[in-house]
């Protein structure tokens, strides 16, 4: 087995994990809150991690490799990791809110759209745009038309709320690009979900009531929320990634969408019309297209190395 097909294997593992995620993340709603379960999540995600990060660096030290880490790259540690988890806390409690008022699937394919507003938002950062983005776009807000929107053109609560959630995944993601270049990427994901767990257990002790036999009794989707869909998921991308073209990346984990549908379909019984299916399916479409100059660009300089 080569190593990019490995990595691909991994990745659609990943977009497995993260899709059974919605439903998780939907069966935990029936015990506690939004932000109680989101708070306990992503405190066990920033933890989970911890063991992670002293794995690279014990095998970076075997290998030669030593990170110097002074006071100011821990200073800019927290300082992006507060910012990077204050997006990210918005971005999580709409998704987990919205979860209330709509299926697993539909979350998952609305969420998705991430992939084409990243770099719809990258313009007002300067980073260059193509036909592929703009075409992918359009084809994808048709299939939220007939995924989300109603005949008498009203959209349903919980789906808004998950496409507001779409924006802040797509910022978060152009957040995380902006800092991971500037510190160890590993220390910055453990101090951002420390940083949504901490907002979400404020907004928890004000506005939800937190019972210890309801959090037993959520155990485990908050489990596989916090250990499989952060610790687990995140790790398998970082090892992924370091062997697989980003195009590549990119369609593989938009399979997520597939998975959260599947997973609501089989496990909650959620069952969507042929509109919400030709929705989601032009959805699915339009992220695949917005991936064409990607692709493109890889295969022309594939094509150059050979000759």
């Amino acid at each position: 087995m080569t190593k990019e097909l490995r990595s691909s294997l991994l990745l659609l593992l990943t977009a497995a994990i993260w899709g059974l995620a919605f439903v998780a993340q939907r069966i935990g709603m029936d015990y506690i809150g939004a932000f109680t379960f989101n708070a306990i999540r992503f405190a066990l995600g920033s933890l989970s991690l911890i063991p992670v990060i002293y794995f690279v660096e014990g095998s970076n030290r075997r290998k030669g490799i030593v990170e110097e880490q002074g006071e100011k790259d821990k200073k800019k540690i927290f300082k992006y990791g507060l910012i990077a988890g204050s997006v990210l806390f918005t971005a999580a409690a709409l998704q987990q809110v919205g979860l209330i008022y709509t299926t697993a699937g539909k979350a998952g394919f609305i969420t998705s759209l991430y992939i084409v507003l990243v770099p719809i938002l990258g313009l007002f950062i300067k980073q260059k745009s193509n036909g592929f983005i703009w075409v992918g776009a359009i084809v994808a807000a048709i299939g939220l038309y007939f995924l989300s929107i109603n005949e008498d053109f009203t959209i349903q609560f919980g789906d808004l709320l998950q496409l507001i959630g779409a924006f802040f995944w797509a910022t978060h993601i152009l957040v995380i690009g902006h800092f991971a270049s500037k510190v160890n990427t590993l220390k910055l994901s453990s101090a951002q979900f420390a940083t949504c767990s901490v907002l979400s257990l404020m907004v928890a002790l004000v506005f939800e009531d937190i019972q210890i036999a309801n959090i037993i009794s959520a155990a485990v989707p908050i489990l596989y929320g916090g250990l499989m869909s952060v610790g687990v998921a995140y790790t398998l991308q970082v090892v992924a990634q370091r062997h697989a073209k980003p195009s590549h990346a990119a369609i593989a984990l938009s399979t997520e969408a597939v998975f959260a549908a599947l997973g609501g379909a089989v496990l909650l019984g959620e069952i969507m019309s042929f509109r919400g299916y030709f929705g989601a399916f032009l959805m699915l479409v339009g992220m695949l297209i917005s991936q064409g100059d990607n692709i493109i660009s890889r295969n022309r300089k594939k094509a150059t190395i050979n000759e």
